[in-house]
């Protein structure tokens, strides 16, 4: 395994609408890391970040499907994939494997099976970043792509899936302490003004920020727990982010 330890921004697909605030570097691992391993060592972690690039596969049939579910579900005008991050939405993957996760978003298109979510578009869920049980966090995609990870929030958010459930692999300390690390370096980064659990979100639907075309719509998720929640949202408070 080759890694590489640099100094780097958070990655972005184009520039942001308005510019983020000043912040200090990330430490960021890059390279042939695999997604069930261990990171390379970082130097200094006072500070730093440590964060392993896991870009999930990326094609123009991709970009095309996911600028169509924008177009129907949160601007029938949008040109583009960008958006300005103001929330974080926390999710669970009801899985056990980080690898596993990442290969599921791989897929450009959502299977068959899942009617509901097929009929409001062909594209895959996905996510921005994927934070393993032992606290290890995967970026799979930039921050500022539009990701279809819930419902309403997708052209303002950034989702986050967390291995594991909240039964059968119950949500870790080390998952919460990487949620809080993760959440305080993006609201430092973008104008954040809200984090929500993805089971949050449709009571969030009276909000500005809210968009979604199609008013039938919804759906009922139960991730990742009122629990987990409080125990980032406690872990940040001090960053006066608002809940739901």
């Amino acid at each position: 395994m080759r890694c590489l330890v640099v100094l780097t921004l958070l990655a972005a697909c184009s520039p942001s609408p308005s510019p983020p605030r000043p912040r200090e570097p990330v430490t960021t691992v890059v390279g042939d890391a695999p997604l069930d391993g261990a990171p390379a060592a970082v130097p200094d972690a006072r500070r730093a970040l440590a964060i392993v690039d896991a870009p999930i596969k990326w094609s123009d049939a991709r970009a095309a499907l996911t600028l169509e579910y924008r177009r129907a579900h949160s601007d029938a005008a949008a040109s583009d994939l960008a958006i300005t991050p103001r929330v974080i939405v926390l999710h669970y993957t009801a899985g056990d494997s980080a690898k596993g996760t990442r290969s599921y978003f791989d897929n450009t298109e959502i299977e068959a099976s899942r009617n509901e979510l097929r009929r409001a578009g062909k594209v895959n869920v996905s996510s921005h970043y994927v934070v393993d049980r032992d606290g290890t966090i995967y970026r799979l995609q930039p921050d500022t792509r539009f990701a279809r990870h819930c419902i309403g929030l997708n052209h303002v958010a950034i989702g986050i899936e967390n291995v594991g459930d909240d039964k059968k692999w119950p949500l870790t300390a080390a998952q919460v302490s990487a949620n809080a690390a993760l959440v305080r370096e993006l609201a430092a980064t973008y104008p954040i003004t809200h984090v929500l659990g993805h089971y949050e979100v449709m009571g969030f639907r009276d909000h500005a920020y809210y968009v979604e075309l199609d008013p039938a719509y919804r759906n009922s998720k139960p991730d990742p727990g009122a629990s987990f929640m409080a125990k980032v949202r406690a872990a940040v408070a001090d960053l006066g982010l608002a809940g739901p």
